[in-house]
């Protein structure tokens, strides 16, 4: 069998006795749960969203709105897993994590769309009520909810991943707004109030924002390699300049080379280069005990007299 020859720069990117354990890649990671969501999902969108525009409610049109984001959002996860597999490369030496952190703020900017549109149409409905078909509304958000509750539970047994979350924080939105249609279309049936499509909807809509914020934050956070959440920036340079040997601490960074994975690089001003082997244990062990950062460069430079 004629094995396959290494990238030139593997030897680059390896990691040896002493470096980080967790590698710049997710060799492992399943996609068995995004895929079989997504199959569903993307199968029922277009019957909701037919159904929607055939029973003329809002509401059904909104969960089939949030199917179809769903569809491209849990695509777009499926792809940026499967991107964060690779193994660095010479043109990106950290690697692909950061795809699925990019995946997931996209996925948060389309989910404001789809509310955005939702309210809009919902206030005009308000002023102008149009008659609905309740008992196809609540036939079809009956399915969807069942649909909706299978996906979400396949998601959320995958909670390692930021774009897992954020593609279940859309299949929440689903199940919220399958409940809401199926209010809906019950009312509708047996009172004839037609109002309660539009409110039901923008419900739907103010609860979906709140997840939706709370994705972006969390991506945003990643992209722009802000210090990881339980990470204290301060404490983490004062215990660094504490350490026995240590003079000063200055060019320090904290950040997270993957979600969960935080690393950090700085310079040490140190009295005698002779001892910098054994500061940097200390400081290796320091760090990893107090702190939980394991993937650690530090550059010693001899303090000015």
């Amino acid at each position: 069998m004629q094995t396959k020859n290494p990238s030139p720069s593997a030897h680059l990117h390896a990691h040896l006795d002493g470096d980080a354990e967790h590698a710049h890649f997710a060799e492992h990671r399943s996609q068995t749960a995004l895929a079989i969501a997504l199959a569903l999902t993307l199968g029922f969108a277009f019957v909701e969203v037919a159904a929607g525009f055939i029973a003329n409610s809002l509401a059904l049109i909104s969960d089939a709105g949030h199917m179809v984001t769903d569809a491209a959002s849990l695509g777009l996860a499926l792809l940026a897993q499967l991107i964060a597999k690779r193994r660095p490369s010479a043109r990106y030496s950290f690697g692909y994590g950061r795809a699925e952190a990019l995946a997931a703020f996209v996925n948060g900017l389309a989910m404001l769309a789809v509310v955005a549109w939702i309210f809009v149409e919902a206030v005009q409905r308000f002023a102008d009520p149009k008659p609905v078909q309740g008992n196809t509304v609540l036939l079809v958000a009956g399915i969807g909810l069942a649909i909706n509750l299978v996906v979400a539970w396949t998601l959320s047994r995958d909670q390692g991943s930021m774009n897992t979350r954020a593609a279940l924080v859309h299949v929440m939105g689903d199940l919220l707004g399958s409940v809401a249609a199926l209010a809906a279309g019950g009312v509708i049936m047996w009172t004839g109030w037609m109002q309660i499509d539009p409110l039901l909807s923008v419900l739907v809509s103010l609860l979906i924002l709140k997840s939706t914020v709370s994705v972006l934050r969390e991506s945003y956070h990643h992209l722009m390699e802000a210090v990881p959440d339980g990470a204290d920036y301060l404490q983490i340079g004062a215990d660094l300049a504490a350490m026995d040997g240590v003079v000063s601490v200055h060019d320090l960074h904290v950040w997270d080379m993957s979600p969960g994975h935080p690393a950090l690089i700085g310079h040490l001003e140190i009295r005698d280069l002779q001892e910098w082997p054994r500061i940097l244990h200390n400081v290796k062990a320091m760090l990893l005990a107090r702190h939980g950062i394991d993937h650690i460069t530090l550059q010693a430079e001899v303090a000015h007299s």
